[in-house]
């Protein structure tokens, strides 16, 4: 097969590279090679069945058209200084202008036109008081919150035009490997979902495969030769409360965006996609690693607020693989949860004891994850992380009183595969000729609207 653009991955960075394109009148020929199947097609038995059946040969959560983002809560940051590095590659003013371009792309698409965290700024400096004197830092983001039922709603828009704009969507293919000429990229070998494999040869080629597919862009990149650094890898828990311990925070900011250095180690830690009145989940990566998120939906609410917190690792020498890293914090989790999550009370984790399953329903705090193994999460997180943990949380307390209570839920493992960071210039073009990397996957972004940032302003530079 021939094409002018291939884009490996159809999720934001991937989409909005075709949706852009397409938006400046494009005339080439694109096509998108997506792993899992189409917003319409991507279902979740857990809703019927209660429980994750591990479903194969992939996670309907984190694999398909837009990726993890048509299952998550939705959020779209509109502050270049939340969802990674970008800015300090294309910097800081190109990065809010994208930003705020691509919103009101998101808006004709159907995003709701509410923005959280703007309207009561006095209500804001008090929460950053509070911030500060628990020694964190209270970023300022404005939030558009999707919601997950609205996001598939909104991904399945974007779907529909693009492939009325005449692009080829192949769905349930998966890239096994790049086409290369001595260090000219010249397509993508592709598989499908009945082994078979074939050529796609193409004038560009952009890999975009997401969070999800980090690790495999990892070892192509060592395989090729391809100019990468190993990055940061975040390492933590999902933690739950109830709605009335977040009650002020939710309603001014919706999302707290809190970062703190706790001793004695002084990492960076920080609070990632809060959902107020959200549901913790559960998505499976490759190797059958179970790992926690959460969702939070416009219409159906729970009475909690759940929210990640997050530890970042470096690693450099002699030891560089961080991916693999989390992953075996991950492997060992799972394996005490009996491939299932690890639930286990903030208290029980102060008194060194284990959480058992009779205990969970003596407070007023109810897990939203049914199948959570109540457990201990400690036997199997580093010290490191663990003490940073308990020091953020103890931290938070200040600023949310009750946070670090004795019921106070921690949900393990959540981790973040977003380490390997691609040497590119500012216009995104790797050591390798006609070779782009986008989106989560790159190393440069985190989140729904970076990525889609990264998408946009790649369109523009090839269309």
């Amino acid at each position: 097969m021939k094409t002018d653009v291939v884009i490996i991955g159809a999720g934001p960075a991937g989409i909005f590279t075709a949706l852009e394109m397409i938006r400046n009148g494009t005339k080439k020929h694109i096509i998108i090679v997506e792993k899992g199947q189409s917003v319409e097609n991507r279902h979740c038995p857990k809703s019927k069945t209660k429980k994750c059946v591990t479903c194969k040969p992939y996670c309907h959560i984190t694999t398909g058209f837009s990726g993890a983002g048509a299952f998550s809560d939705g959020k779209l940051s509109l502050s270049y200084e939340v969802g990674g590095d970008l800015p300090s590659l294309i910097g800081e003013v190109l990065a809010q202008e994208t930003i705020d371009y691509t919103d009101k792309i998101y808006l004709e698409f159907g995003a709701d036109t509410k923005i959280e965290g703007v309207s009561n700024p006095d209500a804001v400096k008090k929460i950053r008081s509070r911030a500060i004197q628990a020694g964190l830092k209270l970023v300022d983001c404005p939030i558009r919150h999707l919601g997950t039922e609205k996001a598939q709603d909104i991904y399945l828009a974007i779907e529909k035009y693009l492939i009325a704009n005449g692009v080829e969507i192949m769905f349930g293919c998966e890239c096994s490997d790049i086409i290369l000429d001595g260090k000219k990229c010249n397509g993508a070998i592709i598989r499908d979902n009945h082994g078979k494999e074939f050529e796609i040869f193409a004038g560009k080629t952009i890999v975009a495969t997401g969070r999800r597919g980090a690790e495999w862009l990892e070892k192509i990149c060592g395989e090729h030769d391809i100019a990468h650094l190993p990055g940061t890898v975040d390492i933590g828990v999902r933690v739950e409360v109830r709605n009335e311990v977040m009650e002020e925070v939710n309603e001014v900011l919706y999302e707290s965006k809190l970062i703190g250095y706790p001793r004695p180690f002084k990492n960076k830690v920080r609070t990632f996609c809060q959902n107020p009145g959200g549901f913790v989940s559960q998505e499976n990566y490759d190797n059958n690693l179970a790992v926690v998120n959460g969702h939070s939906y416009k219409e159906l609410k729970s009475d909690n607020t759940n929210l990640a917190i997050l530890c970042s690792h470096n690693f450099s020498h002699p030891f560089n693989q961080p991916i693999s890293y989390a992953q075996k914090v991950g492997e060992l989790t799972n394996m005490l949860g009996t491939g299932h999550i690890l639930v286990q009370r903030f208290g029980d984790i102060l008194d060194g004891k284990r959480t058992w399953e009779k205990e969970l329903y003596f407070s007023n705090l109810k897990p939203t994850l049914p199948d959570a193994v109540a457990g201990d999460i400690t036997a199997a997180m580093p010290y490191r992380a663990m003490t940073n943990i308990i020091s953020f949380i103890q931290a938070v307390d200040h600023v949310a009183p009750g946070f670090a209570s004795y019921e106070t839920l921690l949900y393990s493992p959540e981790l973040k595969f977003y380490s390997n960071r691609v040497k590119m210039d500012s216009s995104f073009n790797t050591n390798v000729e006609n070779l782009h990397c986008l989106g989560d996957s790159s190393g440069w972004t985190r989140g729904l609207m970076m990525a889609s940032v990264m998408g946009v302003l790649m369109g523009r530079q090839i269309y």
